[in-house]
């Protein structure tokens, strides 16, 4: 049977001093079927003083704040304390805010589609498994991609990604659906995606080792397409191949 939880929106508060930063967080919630907005703070002890009697799932909180920043916040919420997701424009807190039990760390100026990602992962880390059938393995939620197209966001599963191709400022991703032209840099790219199932192999290909089929000397093929290693990326790719536990021959 499923649980309240599985039965409910995941309730949410924002906490941030920036007018601008709460609209846009509060807009982003608004368009996310499961989350459900029960509060927005510029004042880091109102956010304490609402948590101590209407507690929630998940605090998506700002930490450079003053009086009271979102770090020293995170340590005053009521337990059971729900889900941190913590939101700056100051990468240099990234280290220092997972030192707590954070869920996510969205860097400033907030994308839609990692903001959805975050909170695909408080939907995963909240809600009870449930169990696949045996010809249908288990998707993590945190394992989907939401790429914006033709003003469109589409859903993507990790795993139906094999490989993405840099197109100057746009990404072309290639996936089990097809083709897929978005505004989007690498880096975005590995925001989003699960540690260690992605390589880079040249300056203009990203591929996923899933997908990974052979490689020779100068390059690899992903899924019937033979693509160039880099020599920036080679040692780099190389080692992650090993680490891996996969067999290189030259």
């Amino acid at each position: 049977m499923e649980s309240a939880l599985g039965r409910r929106p995941l309730t949410c508060v924002i906490v941030d001093d920036e007018p601008l930063a709460l609209n846009v967080l509060a807009e982003y919630c608004a368009h996310v079927p499961f989350l459900e907005l029960k509060g927005r703070f510029q004042e880091a002890l109102a956010a304490v003083a609402f948590l101590q009697d209407a507690p929630v799932d998940v605090v998506f909180l700002d930490i450079h704040m003053p009086r009271l920043n979102g770090l020293q916040l995170a340590q005053l919420l009521p337990q059971p304390a729900p889900r941190i997701i913590f939101t700056t424009a100051h990468a240099q807190y990234a280290a220092e805010s997972y030192e707590l039990p954070a869920l996510d760390y969205l860097l400033k100026p907030v994308r839609f589609e990692r903001f959805v990602q975050a909170a695909h992962r408080a939907h995963a880390a909240l809600r009870p498994p449930t169990s696949p059938t045996p010809s249908e393995p288990a998707e993590q939620a945190d394992e989907v991609l939401f790429i914006r197209q033709d003003s469109r966001l589409h859903r993507v599963p990790v795993a139906d990604l094999y490989y993405a191709e840099g197109q100057k400022e746009y990404l072309m991703l290639y996936t089990a659906a097809g083709r897929m032209l978005t505004l989007q840099s690498f880096r975005g790219l590995e925001e989003l995606l699960p540690p260690g199932r992605f390589a880079r192999i040249h300056k203009s290909y990203f591929i996923n080792l899933r997908h990974l089929e052979f490689v020779e000397r100068n390059r690899v093929q992903v899924h019937g397409a033979l693509l160039p290693i880099g020599e920036t990326y080679r040692e780099t790719f190389l080692e992650q191949l090993r680490f891996h536990g996969r067999t290189v021959k030259w």
